[in-house]
């Protein structure tokens, strides 16, 4: 199996349990970390949230790794297609941008934990706990941006993928550098930036399931 296909089935992979962990928090019940609103909510929420919590993380790695490979094997196809060496430094913008998505994503599903044993132990911390969550989820926007910016503009320069696939990957990391600026005014409640960033997401998962179908006809 190449590597461009395992990259496609990384891409794949990745989409489909990124949609059942969402699907996971939806079905129990558990807040995302969008928003800002009421702490006593929030902790009655994650209290009893543990089973669910460990059914969505033993998922959350194995989608990180699939994140990875889809982001190894587009760097791997590009790098030798690029017309030129200063055009290489876009994939490796686009495999930055993925390598820090999963990092700060680790830390996100780490502080939801502690939010969810603040809630059961020690509620005063979980506050604190609750917003660091907001802030980092916030701010992961802007490495989703980045992965996008980078694969879109080394994929377009290679003639890789259509206009139209590039437009998507354009105007997707577009809405998500705002959601990620305007971070700071979702701490205290819901902001109409929260919808830019889920429209933005929604444009990251299509553009990955494209890529991935483009590297599966190749």
């Amino acid at each position: 199996m190449t590597i461009t296909t395992l990259a496609a089935l990384g891409g794949l992979g990745f989409v489909l349990l990124a949609v059942a962990v969402n699907v996971i928090y939806g079905r129990n019940g558990l807040p995302l970390p969008t928003a800002g609103g009421d702490l006593e909510q929030t902790c009655e929420a994650f209290a009893g949230a543990g089973p669910a919590l460990r059914r969505s993380a033993v998922l959350a790695p194995t989608s990180w790794l699939c994140l990875t490979i889809f982001a190894a094997g587009l760097l791997e196809l590009l790098w030798g297609a690029m017309p030129g060496p200063g055009m290489r430094a876009w994939a490796l913008v686009g495999l930055s941008g993925v390598l820090l998505q999963n990092a700060s994503f680790a830390c996100i599903e780490a502080l939801r934990f502690a939010v969810a044993d603040g809630a059961l132990r020690a509620r005063s911390t979980a506050g604190g706990l609750w917003t660091l969550s907001i802030v980092l989820f916030g701010f992961n926007q802007v490495f989703l941006a980045t992965a996008l910016l980078g694969f879109t503009i080394a994929g377009d320069s290679t003639g890789l993928i259509p206009v139209w696939h590039a437009v998507i990957g354009y105007v997707s990391a577009l809405l998500l550098l705002v959601g990620a600026s305007a971070t700071p005014y979702r701490l205290s409640g819901p902001h109409w930036s929260g919808m830019l960033g889920l429209v933005g997401w929604l444009g990251w998962i299509i553009w990955i399931v494209i890529y991935s179908v483009l590297l599966l006809r190749l």
